[in-house]
Formats: structure tokens, C-alpha cells, sequence
């Protein structure tokens, strides 16, 4: 006997009759032509509950029987029958009706056998299941070559994100080591503004996207020299324009990407120095005319840079960071941003904040 063969005789088998006598005859058949999974039931109630219980590979099943009929059962299980992809119905009955044949396909049966005056053909019998259990046995192979297909396909879909990941951090601190020795500046504007996103509502996995895009903020820096980047005094008229540059610089580099992740970076590169109040740079937008990731990165790169010593500057207290993050709302800030970051930093720290 052939794999293909047995792998059919070991398939489960639901006959559906209400004559005890109909459903010893399909039994011996069964046994006799080795299938090895079959029950029978005689209440057509309590099919749907069977099907669940036993998740049978096929369906035998009668057209008439008493309170309800096999065209009521097989819009019961219908529901059920779709969830199972191709799931064969073969119904046996003695009505010959053309009628109650349509009906009976229609409703989802795959073939249909009557009995003669002379009973059932057993070789035929057999050979009906057999043929709707092979086309069963096909469909589940096929389901699970394309569950291993998708299997393989996330399996690299993780590994080219976790490739992004690692570029993306690697790129960030390139740049941000310059004036961050510890390079964590990137990370946790990140990670607060993936927080910021899901506390206004955005839907978590953008928000995710968004605080990972958030590390390339100042990507444009690349561009700028030392010498004005790491300037402990008071820039110039000239160098502070050759400092903003790095929002253009950082969109030029991340334009034309096909990735949501360099897409979204682009953005906050480009917008995370506008001002609510349109008297930021490079293009003095305002208001909503900012991008969402922008506007929230723009709190986020603020916090953190104050919080934190730079070459040209002392770190600031972080209550007084969070005082001016509030003075700046609706000038500097989104107000609906500065909320939701002060909405975090009361969780973080309910005492200082009451105070």
C-alpha cells in the first residue's frame, strides 16, 4: 500500500444517518476497506458540536431525516466548513430528485450518491470517499506547504529587519558619537518618542517604526564640521546656519528609500526643528503643517538634549527641562504633544510632577 494511500485510510470520517441500519452497512464498508478514523452519528442536532469535537476529513451524510434535514445540517456547519478550507460533504441519499441534488451542492456537498433499489455499490462507495479524501489529503498538504512558505518567508522578513535595525543604530551613532560619547542620545529619543506616539493614540506598531526612525534625527550632522559641532561658545550668524543645514543634509541623505523606516526618518530629519508657531527651520512650517513625527520628535531631541552634557553644554536639572518643555507649549511645541509627554513624565515621577 502506497503513503498516498494509507495517509487516506488514516483520515477521520463523520457519517450522519438516523437509520442504525444505514449506518452499520457504511461502517462495514469503512472497516472492510481499511479506513481506520470513522464515527457515526445518529442525531442530526448534534453535528455541529461533533464536527468541532472531531474535526472530521470527511462527511457522510443522509438527506433525510427526522426535525431536521441534511440540507439544514449542512447550513449549520457551513460557517465551520469555510474555516476549514475544502472540507467534502458526500451525501447519500434515496431521493433522486434533480431538485434536492442542486439544493444539497449548493449548500456545499461535493458529491452525491443514491441508493438503489438494490442498496449501495459498495466499490463505489468506497471509491467516492476515497476520492474526496485525496482531494482533502491535497488541500491540507498544500495548506501546510504554504504555512512552511510563509514560515520561511517571516523567518527572512526578521532577519532583513534585524539588519535594518542594526544599520539604522549603527548610522545614528556614527553620527551622534561625535558630540554624544556614550551614543545612548539616539536611543532614548527614540524610545520616548515611540512613547510619546502610542500615549497621543497612534497605533503601536507605528509608533514603533516611528521611535526607531526617531534615531536618525540628526543624521544631517554628518555634514556638519567639528569645529561648529563641538563649539563651546556661542555659534556665529554663519555657523548657525551651516548647523541648520543638517535637517536638509539628513533628508537628502534618506531620500528615495523604499523602506517605511528610512521614509519616516526622512521626515523627522527634515521637520524635527520646526516650531508649532512656524519660527522654526528649515522651512518655518506651522502647526499641523508639520508631520506628526517631527512634531513629536521635537520634544523628545529637546528633553533628552538638555537632560544630558554636551561638549558645549552642562546638563540641566530634569524638572527644569520638563518646566521649559511646558513653557514652550504652543510656541516651540505641539500643545497636544507637550501634554501627552507630561502625561509620561507623571507616571515616571508622580511626586516631582504634583509638586
Amino acid at each position: 500500500m502506497s503513503s498516498q494511500i494509507q495517509s487516506i485510510r488514516q483520515m477521520r470520517i463523520l457519517v450522519v444517518d438516523d437509520e442504525p441500519s444505514n449506518l452499520l452497512l457504511l461502517e462495514r464498508m469503512l472497516t472492510t476497506a481499511g479506513f481506520t478514523h470513522h464515527i457515526s452519528c445518529c442525531d442530526p442536532w448534534s453535528v455541529c458540536e461533533l464536527c468541532t469535537a472531531y474535526e472530521p476529513d470527511l462527511i457522510v451524510l443522509d438527506m433525510h431525516m427526522p426535525g431536521v434535514s441534511g440540507v439544514d445540517v449542512l447550513h449549520q456547519i457551513r460557517p465551520w466548513m469555510r474555516r476549514k478550507g475544502y472540507l467534502p460533504v458526500l451525501v447519500i441519499t434515496a431521493d433522486t430528485r434533480r431538485e434536492l441534488r442542486k439544493e444539497a451542492l449548493g449548500c456545499g456537498a461535493r458529491d452525491f450518491l443514491v441508493w438503489s433499489d438494490v442498496g449501495l455499490d459498495e466499490t463505489e462507495v468506497v471509491q467516492r470517499i476515497s476520492n474526496l479524501l485525496e482531494t482533502r489529503l491535497m488541500q491540507l498538504k498544500l495548506e501546510h506547504a504554504n504555512a512552511s512558505f510563509e514560515r520561511r518567508i517571516q523567518e527572512r522578513t526578521t532577519q532583513i529587519e534585524a539588519a535594518q535595525v542594526e544599520i539604522v543604530n549603527r548610522l545614528g551613532m556614527a553620527c551622534n558619537l561625535r558630540d554624544d560619547q556614550t551614543g545612548e542620545h539616539i536611543i532614548r529619543v527614540g524610545d520616548l518618542c515611540r512613547d510619546i506616539a502610542i500615549e497621543i493614540g497612534v497605533d503601536p506598531a507605528e509608533a514603533e517604526l516611528i521611535g526607531f526612525a526617531a534615531r536618525l534625527h540628526d543624521i544631517g550632522k554628518i555634514g556638519v564640521s567639528d569645529d561648529i559641532l563641538l563649539k563651546p561658545g556661542k555659534l556665529t550668524d554663519s555657523e548657525i546656519e551651516v548647523m541648520r543645514r543638517h535637517t536638509t543634509v539628513g533628508s537628502a541623505l534618506l531620500a528615495g528609500a523604499d523602506s517605511r523606516v528610512l521614509s519616516l526618518a526622512q521626515t523627522i530629519a527634515l521637520t524635527h526643528h520646526e516650531w508649532w508657531d512656524g519660527m522654526g527651520y528649515p522651512y518655518g512650517l506651522l502647526g499641523d503643517n508639520i508631520p506628526l513625527p517631527g512634531r513629536i520628535c521635537a520634544v523628545a531631541d529637546v528633553f533628552d538634549s538638555l537632560t544630558h552634557e554636551r561638549p558645549y553644554k552642562q546638563a540641566w536639572p530634569v524638572f527644569e527641562a520638563i518646566h521649559e518643555i511646558r513653557r514652550c507649549r504652543g510656541t516651540h511645541f505641539d500643545p497636544d504633544i507637550v501634554d501627552a509627554f507630561l502625561r509620561l513624565r507623571a507616571e515616571a515621577e508622580p511626586e516631582r510632577m504634583a509638586a
